[in-house]
């Protein structure tokens, strides 16, 4: 009778730790599922940091050509405007 007990004991013990073993699992599960989803997360979001970069790079060296051009373009007109001036000058000293 008494192993009669103790298999009665056990099988109450196991069916309360199936249950538990089981919503263990779940939620180790639940939780390898998440870890998935975010790690697939990360990567999208690296990627688009990535493309950002990029994108934000071109667009720096598009501005650097663009201030040397104007830089070239004010050098230009500095250089013209001297000319002008010059011209003035003449001019005025043929009409002085």
């Amino acid at each position: 009778m008494h192993n009669n007990h103790n298999n009665q004991n056990q099988n109450q013990a196991s069916s309360v730790e199936k249950p538990i073993v089981e919503k263990l699992a779940e939620k180790v599960s639940l939780v390898l599922k998440k870890h998935h989803e975010l790690t697939g997360d990360n990567e999208v979001l690296r990627n688009e940091i990535a493309e950002l970069k990029a994108t934000i790079e071109a667009k720096n060296r598009e501005i650097e050509e663009k201030n040397k051009k104007i830089e070239s373009l004010k050098e230009d007109s500095e250089l013209k405007e001297m000319e002008l001036e010059e011209i003035a000058s003449k001019i005025e000293s043929i009409l002085g």
